[in-house]
């Protein structure tokens, strides 16, 4: 197979760095292992962000979602996990990503986890009449 699963992601420079603007990112394919019954966990994943110096490139963000495959995590740990590294490749002023994941026995399950650089101050929404 030409390509394969990675936990690498990779960068571009911000094309707008002097302006707060919001990336959203939809990934209605991602899928692990639950480590209790090894057997699969679907989620979608909705990942939004203000870049600072750098943003994903998207190849690297479905390449690294499908190496979670085989993976066996709690819906909680692997969210986190997720922010985590996104974070630390792009160390944005703001990040936050929601796992909704699939009904398990009768239960959905929705995990929401959130990033502010230090010091950044979000704008204030415009409200239009």
């Amino acid at each position: 197979m030409a390509t394969e699963p990675s936990k690498e992601l990779e960068t571009f420079p911000n094309p707008q760095p002097g302006r707060d603007y919001t990336i959203r990112i939809r990934i209605p394919e991602f899928t692990c292992l639950c480590p209790v019954t090894g057997q699969p966990d679907f989620a979608t994943l909705h990942l939004e962000y203000i870049p600072e110096k750098r943003c994903v490139e998207l190849k690297s963000l479905k390449l690294y979602v499908w190496a979670f495959r085989d993976q066996g995590a709690f819906h909680e740990a692997v969210t986190n996990e997720i922010l985590q590294d996104l974070v630390d490749a792009l160390e944005p002023r703001f990040m936050r990503l929601t796992s909704e994941f699939n009904v398990r026995g009768g239960i959905y399950t929705t995990v929401v986890a959130e990033h502010q650089a230090e010091g950044w101050v979000p704008p204030v929404p415009v409200q239009l009449p």
